[in-house]
């Protein structure tokens, strides 16, 4: 089948079968090689991606869902501001990532940060929980997104969080 969507931000058509899996996609289809195909279950929130503005994981849309969507992967997002502040914040606090689960985290803590600006440690433990990696520890993960909340505040408004 051919199914066209928008890719970030950039209108693409692909020819699959309708059950392949969009991890899949992007990978063997367009060379994106951010989302990594992990548990292939969506656990562990490496696959992750923007599926029309919500954080996914990947590797649970089929194809025949992606007809007409828009995904923003990794390789899309870290060309904006937010990232940036993101990679910066999570620096700052010596955030320390085995590289396998750094989209799912910088997607997942965008996708916070939409929603509220300055989230609490709950809220912010809440937002990772689709992401499952043993490298990083919950509070050094709620310093980080502190940390990048207060960054994000100082890039928008010239003051902190």
């Amino acid at each position: 089948m051919t199914i066209g969507f928008i890719l970030n931000g950039e209108d693409v058509v692909v020819r699959t079968d309708a059950d392949i899996r969009l991890a899949e996609i992007l990978r063997v289809d367009f060379g994106l090689m951010g989302s990594k195909c992990g548990c292939l279950s969506g656990r562990c929130g490496s696959c992750s991606v923007f599926f029309n503005g919500a954080v996914t994981q990947s590797c649970l849309i089929p194809a025949f869902r992606i007809r007409g969507s828009e995904i923003i992967t990794i390789e899309g997002f870290s060309q904006t501001d937010e990232f940036q502040d993101i990679v910066s914040g999570f620096s700052r606090a010596a955030l320390e990532n085995c590289g396998f689960c750094n989209n799912g985290k910088i997607l997942s803590a965008e996708a916070l940060l939409e929603q509220n600006p300055r989230p609490s440690r709950e809220e912010i433990l809440a937002g990772f929980s689709g992401v499952r990696c043993r490298c990083t520890d919950p509070d050094s993960l709620v310093a980080a997104l502190q940390c990048v909340a207060e960054i994000r505040q100082r890039r928008l408004y010239g003051r902190s969080a």
